[in-house]
């Protein structure tokens, strides 16, 4: 699959655009002066490991975890996010555990895997709220200033958790486990066939 592919795909899950799209295409490399060296700690992977399992748990296939989706996280977030959007990553691990702390008065990874799967879907509702007002706003402010040749939009941040989930998916659906055992991969593809025969409930195809 290549970097187009998976974008797409990660793109169509979730209806909109991948953060950090224009790096991961162009081979990454944001050229930030942020120091992102403590998302490829142990603990901090381990963080990102059971975020990701709680999103895509597994099930009768291998989960996020299996796909070492916290590693892949802090590569991405290393080489593929501008400056802005790699302190509103940074800042959302604390974010997610205050939050964690606040409603069940244990860190996240203290939180029983159906505490962690309520947290993270209240976020997910909050993050896709955040994303429609920005929207909007940035609609708005656009039309008030219209006739100015050298408006420049306002730099708005990302919801973190936005970031967290694409990259989840981003990270599974291109990983081998993934590829291989949540969707149906064919290494060197045969001939086109357009009759090939499909069942409810099959596995889409993988896309080498």
């Amino acid at each position: 699959m290549n970097r187009r592919d998976a974008l797409g795909r990660v793109g169509l899950i979730l209806g909109g655009t991948i953060i950090g799209a224009e790096f991961f295409i162009s081979g990454c490399k944001s050229g930030s002066s942020v120091n992102t060296d403590d998302l490829a700690t142990p603990e901090t992977t381990a963080f990102l490991d059971e975020v990701g399992e709680t999103i895509l748990p597994e099930t009768s296939t291998p989960g996020a975890k299996a796909a070492k989706v916290g590693a892949f996280m802090a590569i991405m977030v290393k080489d593929c996010y501008t400056e802005a959007d790699q302190k509103v990553f940074k800042e959302g691990i604390s974010k997610l555990d205050e939050a964690s702390s606040k409603k069940f008065s244990k860190k996240f990874m203290e939180a029983t895997p159906a505490q962690r799967t309520e947290l993270l879907t209240e976020l997910d509702k909050e993050a896709k709220e955040y994303a429609t007002k920005r929207s909007a706003d940035a609609d708005a402010d656009k039309i008030k200033h219209k006739d100015e040749k050298d408006y420049k939009a306002p730099d708005v941040p990302n919801h973190y958790f936005t970031m967290m989930k694409q990259l989840t998916l981003l990270g599974y659906f291109t990983s081998e486990v993934g590829a291989t055992k949540a969707l149906r991969y064919v290494p060197v593809p045969g001939k086109y066939d357009g009759n090939f025969p499909y069942k409810k409930g099959d596995r889409a195809w993988a896309l080498s």
